[in-house]
């Protein structure tokens, strides 16, 4: 009972600590603010504003309420083993023991949030991307990656909202961007980043060759409403065209597609999904500026893993992770070692294991 005892002590300071570090207090406070926000009236006037608010405030209340309570069945179970080896009875040690276990799963589960310490972990996301090496089936590999991102976005219960797509001559997709709603998007998907490799035989062969395709993935968060980027006028480019993807009736007839470029950086945004000219330029702009701040913060940290995929050549030799179909079935993270025959399992979502995967061997 003493040992079991001296391990009830240490889980019960590991998840004090913890708590501390995650500073659940400052986010319980949070969502009382929240609250009584949710309560004035008019807070339903902007409704995805709301959305979003009230979504935050729930997340959080959940996550403390999951601490608060880990830590009170945890000090319950520390009593009750305390009192047992005073009156030196044994009866409760392998129940004891059975609840200690559990606690400490439980515990182990929610400490893995604290590698999310880096600043735009909770942020929203910007998500593209680009066909590369390989043609047609380059593009179709593409359009399974973002089938892949979706579903995984779907199990996360975030909300993927399109800002623009342009479809293969064949198949596929040439380029896609989302923009990603939800708490820790970026802290998840920033491991994806950079260039995702497949290879199998061709649907599009009529040898049935093996061929080796290239996808370029680019994770951006989006630009806090706190943080301001200044652009000069006179550094942009703005074009303006038909849109080719959803958005209505008439969109396709008029030149309400946007594609600005941004002259010193070569960095482009584009957005087409959106009624008007105006919106899709608000939109883009905002893309624009969150790849320009990301793109200093870069600078100034000296990061050694940059945020941005797009500076990389999509081609041989540069793949963050491996995806096999034939000979063999494998997925294979470069950087981290971390691999899985399930590639069925992975390109229907299941990433979490790659993403934290990442998180753990960032760490090191």
């Amino acid at each position: 009972m003493e040992n079991l005892l001296k391990n009830i002590e240490d889980l019960r300071e590991s998840v004090l600590k913890t708590m501390r570090l995650l500073d659940i207090e400052r986010k319980k406070e949070e969502a009382r603010e929240m609250k009584v926000l949710m309560a004035k009236p008019g807070f339903w006037d902007d409704r995805e504003k709301a959305v979003e608010i009230s979504q935050k405030a729930d997340e959080l209340e959940k996550e403390v309420a999951e601490w608060e309570n880990l830590r009170a069945e945890i000090r319950s179970l520390e009593e009750l083993v305390a009192e047992s080896a005073e009156l030196k009875d044994d009866s409760l040690d392998e129940e004891a023991r059975a609840q200690y276990q559990k606690f400490k799963k439980q515990y182990e589960k929610l400490e893995f949030y604290v590698m999310f310490s880096a600043k735009y972990d909770e942020s929203n996301v910007i998500l593209s991307l680009h066909a590369g090496t390989g043609g047609v089936d380059a593009q179709d590999w593409t359009q399974i990656l973002e089938r892949m991102f979706l579903r995984f976005v779907e199990k996360m219960n975030w909300k993927a909202e399109i800002v623009d797509r342009t479809v293969g001559n064949e198949a596929g997709i040439k380029s896609a961007t989302y923009n990603i709603r939800g708490r820790w998007a970026y802290g998840y998907l920033k491991s994806e980043s950079g260039v995702h490799r497949l290879v199998r035989i061709s649907p599009f062969d009529a040898e049935a060759m093996r061929h080796t395709s290239f996808a370029l993935v680019e994770v951006i968060p989006e630009l806090p409403d706190t943080e301001t980027v200044e652009i000069n006028e006179s550094d942009l480019r703005i074009d303006v065209f038909k849109s080719s993807g959803p958005g209505g009736q008439g969109v396709n007839t008029t030149d309400s597609a946007v594609r600005i470029k941004h002259k010193p950086s070569g960095i482009i945004a584009t957005c087409q999904n959106e009624r008007s000219q105006h919106q899709n330029k608000e939109t883009a702009l905002k893309i624009l500026k969150s790849k320009l701040f990301k793109l200093e913060e870069e600078k100034k940290e000296a990061k050694e893993l940059k945020l941005r995929g797009e500076a990389e050549k999509a081609e041989w030799g540069k793949q963050i992770r491996s995806y096999v179909m034939q000979p063999y079935k494998m997925v294979k993270d470069h950087r981290t070692k971390h691999e899985t025959q399930d590639i069925d399992g992975v390109l229907d979502g299941h990433l979490a294991p790659f993403m934290e995967a990442y998180l753990r061997w960032m760490q090191k």
